[in-house]
């Protein structure tokens, strides 16, 4: 007896069905997509991107998870606002000559026994201050004793009690001094560019 190898009419229906189901498949699968290469040219195609997502990047390199950086944050100011250094140039100390920085340093060392004495005694407003330093003997111009920094309370502004301290030791070297009640302190540093011996306000 013999056996038949070409398929029965069950086998066709079987293949059939199989390639049918397959064909079907395949076109769903393709249907309603539309991918950046199938755009017509010229076209524009815009990708929606998170709600949350506020810089943009024209970069080749630049990838989904990492936003990029502002062109106009300058190097070295780091998550600062654009122009930082440069606006804030004014706030930088000028730089002192080694001699000028041993020099102002010696000055602070005279100055600094006086302003913990009368913060001791509870005495730090300007006219003490002043009338505690002049015995050092600093000429009238290069000595500046001043109110404490206006800071800012609430919708105005509050000056603390206390005085400030500008010595213009050298042209390029200042001692810097404050006492109020909770602290003093003494340091030397360079003269800054609009303010002379004394570090400008932040603006507001």
């Amino acid at each position: 007896m013999l056996t038949s190898t070409a398929p029965g009419p069950r086998t066709q229906r079987v293949a059939a069905a199989l390639l049918l189901t397959t064909v079907v498949a395949l076109a769903l699968t393709g249907c309603g997509e539309r991918r950046a290469t199938d755009a017509a040219p010229g076209a524009t195609v815009s990708t929606p991107s998170p709600a949350t997502s506020t810089s943009t990047s024209t970069g080749p390199s630049a990838s989904p998870t990492s936003p990029g950086a502002s062109p106009y944050v300058e190097p070295g100011a780091g998550d600062g606002a654009p122009h930082h250094g440069e606006n804030n140039g004014h706030r930088r100390a000028g730089e002192m000559s080694p001699a000028s920085a041993t020099e102002a340093k010696k000055e602070a060392d005279r100055i600094e026994p006086l302003l913990k004495q009368l913060w001791e005694q509870g005495k730090w407003d300007p006219a003490s201050v002043r009338t505690a330093l002049r015995p050092l003997g600093y000429e009238e111009g290069r000595l500046d004793v001043r109110e404490m920094e206006p800071r800012p309370q609430g919708s105005g502004s509050v000056t603390p009690e206390g005085a400030r301290v500008g010595l213009q030791v050298q042209d390029d070297a200042c001692v810097t001094a404050f006492v109020q009640k909770t602290n003093y302190e003494v340091k030397t540093n360079g003269p800054f560019m609009e303010s002379g011996c004394f570090e400008p306000p932040f603006a507001h």
